[in-house]
């Protein structure tokens, strides 16, 4: 494998070179951390390198590969891990500043289950304040690859940078609203939102328990599945994780997308997009439909929109619970942002906050309804194709843009369905733009082979930021 195309190997091409020796564990991390060394210090995806314990490692994996001893897909990968998860020795600050000298004594599952699989950590990533929309005013956030006036996507923002520019072959990103789809879209990687429960959040700082969910950022389909199988299973420790066989998520990549049922709803849809984004939708449409998939009208659920106008309401109060240790007592040590929504949070009152919560349910049960007329669900990532940080700090301002931009990702939150946000285009200025698929609880296995017969018929998961 020639080495400038390296950075921006599949995890699937690492494995096999590994284990035809013609690429080393060692020789691979020593390359991405010689690359974080020249482009992070631009693009700051990295919060906490820590290569001593990559190089530790990966000389580990060498030499187990070498003895025969091969763990499985993610064995010697070099990987960014979100700083939310906890990891023995190593600061985890979940984007906050009071938490800037916490050290854990011990790994996150997740963690722990990656390193099992003989994943090397690289470090720990950069994420907004406490993982909600903003980074906290005196944390310089990190740069969009593609261009440095466009927005990064949040909460998962240095995994979806580090993802993007070769800074990782794969990372740790975390959802309760949006937060691996949206930067998987500005950043043009692949992002997977299990079902809710299927990886464990022991040792994940919440945001909010009942939304967050734990998934891969990659730059493939298969790499997310790869990740996946490494990362999902249940857990001792966490009580909600679901115990659910682990299938081989990259088996069933072959059966492609034929005779599948996409459902499509296009009130849903083309009543916000703007151009670039009904452009993406419809192209994804056609390739679906050439691949074989049945694209069928269908209608989301009357309960949908109440789930992204009311979510921030939810994701307040349960953001107070997850933060009642500091806030308010050290209030004065929280940015605006994430202040505002515990206020808020904190001053809900239980009637209102129950109402949602039944509205939830509702929602709930009309999707697994819905799911049994489709096995698929295709909608965009947000309406406004790929933002700049002046529109973004605009939207900010108008309520209604701000509960359209929640549309098609709070909902699937407060169900806890899975999707893969996949690569779908570009804007005429050369910027990614996203999609998702979202599924059924726990086909996690038919997403990433609907998303890798949807990158095998097109090339945008394979162009990368010039760096």
């Amino acid at each position: 494998m020639p080495l400038e195309p390296m950075p921006f190997a599949t995890i699937t091409e690492l494995g096999a070179a590994y284990r035809a020796r013609k690429l080393s564990p060692v020789e691979v991390t020593e390359a991405m951390l010689s690359r974080i060394a020249k482009l992070d210090p631009v693009l700051r995806s990295y919060l906490t390198p820590t290569p001593e314990i990559a190089l530790a490692q990966a000389r580990q994996a060498e030499d187990e590969i070498g003895r025969g001893q091969w763990r499985g897909p993610m064995h010697g990968v070099p990987i960014g891990l979100k700083d939310l998860c906890e990891t023995a020795g190593v600061r985890t600050t979940g984007g906050t500043t009071l938490r800037d000298d916490s050290v854990p004594t011990t790994d996150a599952t997740v963690v722990r289950k990656l390193f099992d699989a003989g994943a090397v950590m690289l470090g720990k990533l950069h994420m907004t304040e406490g993982a909600y929309s903003a980074h906290h005013p005196a944390l310089a956030p990190p740069i969009n690859p593609w261009h440095a006036g466009q927005w990064t996507g949040v909460s998962s923002s240095g995994s979806g940078v580090a993802t993007a520019a070769g800074l990782c072959y794969g990372a740790i990103g975390t959802d309760t609203g949006g937060s691996i789809r949206f930067p998987s879209g500005a950043n043009g990687i692949t992002g997977l939102k299990p079902t809710w429960g299927r990886v464990s959040r022991h040792g994940v700082l919440a945001l909010a328990d009942s939304l967050d969910h734990v998934g891969p950022m990659t730059r493939s389909a298969a790499d997310a599945g790869a990740m996946l199988g490494a990362m999902a299973g249940t857990d001792p420790l966490d009580p909600t994780s679901l115990d659910a066989p682990v299938p081989d998520y990259l088996a069933g990549l072959a059966a492609g997308v034929a005779g599948l049922r996409v459902g499509f709803d296009e009130d849903y849809i083309y009543s916000v997009c703007d151009a670039d984004t009904a452009r993406v939708i419809d192209q994804a449409r056609q390739v679906l439909s050439d691949l074989g998939a049945a694209v069928v009208p269908v209608t989301m659920p009357a309960s949908t929109k109440t789930m992204y106008t009311d979510w921030a309401k939810l994701c307040g109060v349960e953001t107070a619970i997850a933060h009642q240790a500091n806030y308010p007592s050290r209030a004065a040590e929280y940015g605006p942002v994430l202040a505002t929504l515990i206020d808020a949070g904190l001053k809900l009152g239980a009637v209102e906050l129950m109402k949602i919560e039944h509205a939830r349910l509702v929602f709930k049960g009309a999707l697994r309804k819905l799911f049994e007329t489709v096995d698929l669900l295709l909608v965009p990532v947000h309406p406004f194709g790929n933002l700049s940080l002046v529109q973004r700090a605009e939207m900010l301002n108008k309520p209604a843009m701000r509960s359209d931009f929640l549309r098609y990702t709070a909902p699937f939150d407060m169900s806890g369905s899975p999707t893969i946000t996949l690569p779908g285009g570009f804007t005429p200025a050369g910027l990614p733009i996203g999609l998702q698929l979202v599924g059924r609880h726990l086909d996690e296995g038919l997403l990433v082979r609907a998303g890798h017969a949807f990158q095998a018929a097109t090339d945008w998961h394979q162009r990368h930021p010039a760096l």
